[in-house]
């Protein structure tokens, strides 16, 4: 029998004094014990450092791109791999030069890298969001040899929720439209992927939400990023749910986690202990309603948990 989710109501800390218009891809580097994340159309990388006190904003340092960045990830030699509308690149020092390592196999007048990181072995993934939304157009790509890009996955038209298990033997994935998580069955030593499953299904968006009418219409919002803890819980930030839903390795959504804005977007955990849940979150394309009711929306916000997360994986070049 299935019983319906916990809702959970933790006490959140904002970090961030200032707002992104979306914020993204964030992960925590144990070397430098400093919050990464970035603000995709504020072409934007950004980075703080975080202290055990979680009660005041952190000073931020940003490095500003020329284009829109999906999603980076630290590398085990020193550095950055980036995933950016042109294409995937290596940077070794913040705000130093990009070298390109594979340009964008797509038209970057439509599509663009959105969501990543790396696995696991060390092998950097995003998959691409099809701005025209009209089709099921957007792929997940793997960086093989630092050079090459191959097509893992297909058929999506915003990429999201990449993620794996504890044992790394699951790769989970969405595609934020169709409201649906599915998993893999994940071979690291080859990158292959097989027998494909529903892990979540979400209900689909009613045709008349607006801000505040979550409750009488029964809305969760839409799967965005994700991240796992060490029991393989996977938590998924529910974009316009207000929420992230924790679901257990078999697929039931066994809590709904309240966050203090409206669209988070994704979770990730850190802290010495990896026991410090952040979120970045979102006040692009908000309603003035909205932002007026929730004026910390695009900001960074951390809470406390009881089960510390997986570690960030190191890019291996």
């Amino acid at each position: 029998m299935t019983t319906a989710p916990l809702r959970i109501k933790p006490t959140w800390h904002r970090m961030t004094s200032s707002a992104d218009l979306l914020g993204e891809s964030p992960f925590w580097h144990p070397a430098d014990n400093n919050l990464y994340w970035l603000d995709i159309p504020g072409k934007r990388l950004r980075r703080m450092p975080v202290s055990q006190d979680l009660t005041s904003p952190q000073k931020v340092e940003d490095w500003s791109l020329d284009q829109e960045p999906g999603c980076f990830a630290p590398a085990e030699q020193g550095g950055w791999v980036l995933a950016l509308r042109s294409g995937m690149y290596r940077a070794q020092t913040w705000g130093g030069p990009l070298t390109l390592l594979a340009p964008a196999p797509y038209d970057t007048s439509r599509l663009r890298f959105n969501d990543g990181k790396c696995d696991p072995t060390g092998h950097f993934w995003s998959g691409t969001v099809y701005e025209p939304r009209d089709e099921a157009a957007a792929n997940l790509y793997l960086l093989q040899d630092s050079k090459h890009l191959a097509v893992k996955l297909q058929n999506a038209t915003v990429a999201n929720g990449l993620a794996w298990s504890p044992d790394g033997r699951t790769l989970y994935w969405s595609d934020t439209p169709t409201h649906c998580i599915r998993a893999w069955d994940f071979e690291g030593s080859t990158q292959q992927l097989s027998k494909e499953r529903v892990f979540q299904q979400f209900p689909p968006k009613p045709t008349d939400w607006v801000y505040g009418s979550d409750a009488a219409l029964g809305y969760a919002g839409r799967p965005d990023g994700a991240a796992v803890d060490t029991d393989g819980f996977y938590y998924a930030a529910m974009y316009e749910g207000h929420r992230l839903a924790k679901i257990a390795p078999d697929g039931q959504c066994v809590a709904f986690i309240e966050t203090p804005v409206q669209c988070p977007t994704m979770p990730c955990f850190g802290g010495a202990d990896l026991r410090t849940l952040f979120i970045t979150t979102s006040a692009h394309g908000r309603s003035a309603v909205e932002l007026e009711a929730l004026p910390d929306s695009g900001c960074v916000f951390a809470t406390r948990v009881d089960t510390p997360g997986l570690p960030v994986s190191f890019f291996k070049n």
